[in-house]
């Protein structure tokens, strides 16, 4: 017989409690959170592997790309017999076209760019005078295209007349359409959708309720009117059935809570006697760059008894191969794999067309999804068959090794279950319960492309680390990188807290994630570490500097690198000769692939301004200037060209122009000289006493002749010489505050504050005086300007409420309506990083 001496005893019980409490401990929130994000984070790394669920229940609804593609995972807990979901739709879609969209078949259609009647949707309106054509009608950046319509600022109206029999109208029928931009839908002359001014690819509207009569055995006419407001311009709609059979022994399971932070998103359900506790985790710890970067996330779930009794338990999670899909349509293939002594599920297109798309709203096609089975049982093979066999006895069937799928209707499930067996009424008074962890993940193969060369993530460090030797270290780190991820969620939390109450600090936990994966982190040839981000949900453009300026104080308070990883490769742009002009170039390209300048106009003053104002800012938090004295030449450049055309801006590009351009920005001007304020300080840093004392000079002097040229009684105007009723948000002088430089003349930031606080909205202030909708980075770079933390929360309030109420249910939009708190476009984009201008505002004043 084995004897232990009561010391031993106690000293095993003690590190087994420990580990125990380590355990609970990742599944209690740092602190618990009330806002409602409009989507919250669930498994995210980059614009890619990026996935989120839109509703206030996870079981709501499928989860989703931030582009609104159905990305679907499901969760299942199976007790005592009784299966409960936690997470996906209660049925899983499989779409058969009913009246096909482009994809599948052209379609022919009447339409006019011309207004006409008001009945032009009624199924009997006369429209013998308009065209014919051919769906989708667009412009050519879009595939399927037919009928060209691409001029901006316009309208088109398109009507479609299809016959449907009486068995086509069986079943579970739903209205998808793809728009660019607004767009109303009707079906025999009833209202059956609109689509927000914004591109939208496959939005989905079931025909349930009064809209289950829409549709006709016989004719029916569906008319549409789309609206293009700049840009890219598509038309696209179809019938289709689900297909997909639903599963009623399957009971949706209680959700008690969800609360977001930093790192990690907690969930905790009631499934009938057992309590479920869920954790997504993206180890996004800012200062670790194989972390930061790393495509793998956690799912952690612990179960515990809530009656006192011993309960069987098994817990599921799956998905598809749709995690590797651009369009449903494409073809796929499936694998059951195994390495390092781990056993893999594997997904992806056949095709595998490496970095062959750039674009905004599309998904990845390349590289493949990996579901791990380090702690749990693996099967691939039919949804039906997984769930029979699930419902039947908590197993997985078999499955099979490889699927080949030419059709969405055939696509195969990638399952996995954890059998705990039967759990104790309870381990203790902790709360704690028997837990373990899932990991999924996604190896782009080659993730972008710089300068016509390919790359991959930081964390595959040149090819010699592979996606499974990533697992691996995933998984023999689990507690330590939970730990940090715990610490992480901490210190946003704390910090933010500090600066600016509960409210604030929820914010920016619930922002965290959203804007680190809107980035590609990598490192090139020369050993430069790189931070690439992609422009969301506005053109897809890649390292964007009109991005890179409104994103950088998180990057600024919590690891400066990263930011030089966004600036970089913009001096590089110029240093290497590629880019001549007298300014910064405004993008890399467009995502992926990010070898020239891609937009159709500069941005003169804009990313001039941008680049000096942010490089001074990091010499002055390095102390130094080694940083851009490789580039001081270029800085010189670009500081001449803000002195010279600075005070008074002409007619051009800038970031704010949503409402159109303004010759005279009084914004702009600002920006302009804040950069050669900018400059001057790093000259002052430099040694360069006569070049900063002629470059301070000169900005103090064009901001004296700013504030006599635009102050209009209480406040400065939107331009000069636009008038007394115009206004706009002066958010650039928050660097005079910052720097203490004293180049804004007298109280003129104060002055701007106290009008701001007169023209909020419900919703947040607005941009400037020309409309109700606002952005709400640059909100949070005028709320640092406050002299008080009054001052400051009446600022913070309405964009809390923006975000806890908004119908628009995307990752944050940061250009949204501060009378409706709709999106008015704009979502997932990093450039929320700006909320943290009050937090970088304490550390730089603190730390003087």
């Amino acid at each position: 017989m084995f004897l232990i001496t009561l010391g031993q005893w106690l000293m095993v019980n003690a590190q087994w409690s420990m580990a125990l409490a380590q355990s609970a401990e990742f599944f209690k929130p740092y602190k618990q959170t009330d806002l409602r994000l409009p989507s919250v984070p669930l498994v995210v790394s980059d614009p890619y592997f990026s996935v989120w669920s839109p509703y206030d229940k996870l079981t709501d609804g499928s989860t989703r790309h931030w582009t609104n593609d159905e990305k679907p995972m499901e969760g299942l807990l199976r007790v005592d017999g009784t299966t409960y979901r936690w997470m996906g739709a209660a049925q899983r879609t499989l779409m058969e076209s009913v009246v096909p969209m482009a994809n599948e078949a052209e379609w022919e259609a009447q339409y006019t760019d011309k207004k006409p009647a008001d009945s032009w949707m009624k199924p009997d309106f006369n429209a013998s005078s308009w065209k014919t054509g051919k769906g989708a009608f667009g412009s050519d950046n879009y595939d399927n295209i037919r009928t060209s319509w691409t001029k901006e600022d316009d309208d088109i109206w398109v009507r479609r007349t299809v016959e449907l029999t009486a068995n086509q109208l069986q079943g579970d029928l739903y209205l998808i359409f793809s728009h660019d931009d607004a767009c109303e839908i009707y079906i025999n002359g009833e209202k059956a959708a609109t689509g927000i001014m914004d591109y939208v690819d496959g939005v989905v509207v079931r025909l349930d309720g009064k809209k289950a009569g829409l549709l006709k055995e016989g004719k029916n006419v569906f008319a549409v009117h789309c609206y293009n407001k700049t840009g890219g311009a598509l038309v696209d709609f179809g019938i289709f059935r689900n297909i997909a059979k639903g599963n009623d022994k399957i009971v949706t399971a209680e959700q008690k809570s969800v609360d977001v932070l930093a790192c990690n998103t907690y969930y905790t359900f009631a499934c009938g006697p057992v309590e479920l506790d869920v954790v997504f985790t993206a180890p996004h710890i800012i200062d670790d760059y194989d972390l930061l970067s790393a495509p793998i996330n956690y799912i952690s779930y612990q179960v515990r008894s809530t009656d006192g009794q011993k309960h069987d338990v098994k817990f599921y999670l799956s998905t598809t191969p749709q995690m590797a899909v651009n369009k449903i349509q494409q073809p796929t293939i499936s694998n059951a794999v195994f390495e390092n002594g781990t056993r893999y599920l594997k997904a992806g297109t056949i095709q595998q067309p490496i970095l062959a798309k750039t674009g905004d709203g599309i998904c990845i096609d390349w590289g493949y999804v990996y579901l791990a089975g380090t702690n749990g049982r693996l099967a691939l093979a039919s949804d039906a068959d997984i769930k029979t066999q699930f419902l039947a006895d908590g197993r997985l069937p078999r499955g099979e090794r490889q699927v080949v799928c030419q059709k969405q209707v055939s696509l195969p499930t990638l399952a996995y279950v954890h059998d705990f067996g039967t759990i104790p009424p309870s381990l203790g008074g902790d709360g704690g319960g028997s837990s373990s962890f899932a990991m999924i993940g996604y190896d782009e193969i080659w993730d972008i492309e710089y300068f016509y060369k390919r790359y991959k993530g930081y964390w595959a460090h040149e090819g010699s680390v592979s996606i499974f030797d990533m697992f691996d270290r995933m998984k023999n780190n689990y507690t330590s990188i939970m730990q940090r991820c715990r610490l992480m969620d901490k210190t946003i939390y704390d910090d933010a807290l500090a600066a600016g109450g509960v409210k604030y600090a929820e914010i920016l936990s619930g922002s965290y994630r959203h804007i680190n994966a809107a980035h590609k982190l990598f490192r090139d040839d020369e050993g430069n570490v790189l931070f690439f981000s992609k422009e969301n949900n506005s053109n897809g453009c890649v390292n964007t500097v009109d991005l890179t300026y409104p994103e950088a104080p998180l990057y600024l308070c919590y690891n400066p690198e990263l930011q030089k990883g966004m600036m970089t490769s913009i001096f590089e742009y110029s240093y290497s000769g590629r880019w001549t002009k007298p300014f910064a170039a405004h993008d890399l390209g467009q995502y992926p692939k990010a070898n020239a300048q891609v937009y159709g106009g500069d941005m003169p003053l804009e990313e001039a301004g941008n680049m000096i104002t942010l490089a001074a800012q990091i010499c002055k938090q390095e102390g130094n200037t080694l940083y851009v004295d490789k580039y001081w030449q270029i800085i010189t450049t670009w500081a001449d060209y803000l002195v010279e055309n600075g005070l008074h801006p002409a007619n051009q590009l800038c970031t704010d122009d949503f409402a159109g351009h303004w010759a005279g920005n009084c914004n702009l001007a600002i920006k302009a000289i804040m950069g050669v304020a900018g400059y001057a300080e790093i000259a002052k840093m430099k040694g360069l006493g006569d070049v900063y004392e002629k470059y301070n000079a000169k900005a103090k002097e064009m901001a004296a002749a700013w504030e006599k040229e635009t102050k209009v009684k209480d406040h400065y105007e939107l331009a000069y010489g636009a008038g007394k009723d115009t206004w706009s948000q002066k958010y650039n002088m928050v660097w005079d505050k910052l720097w203490q430089t004293g180049i804004i003349p007298g109280d003129a930031m104060q002055t701007e504050l106290k009008y701001y606080l007169k023209k909020q909205n419900k919703y947040g202030l607005p941009l400037d005086c020309r409309k109700d909708y606002t952005k709400s980075d640059w909100i949070m770079w005028s709320a640092a300007m406050a002299e008080t933390d009054k001052d400051f929360q009446a600022f913070v309030d309405p964009l809390y409420k923006y975000i806890n109420e908004t119908e628009s249910r995307v990752p944050i939009s940061d250009w949204h309506d501060t009378k409706t708190g709709r999106m008015t476009g704009f979502k997932a984009r990093s450039v929320i990083g700006g909320y943290w201008m009050k937090v970088l505002m304490d550390k730089m004043l603190k730390a003087e």
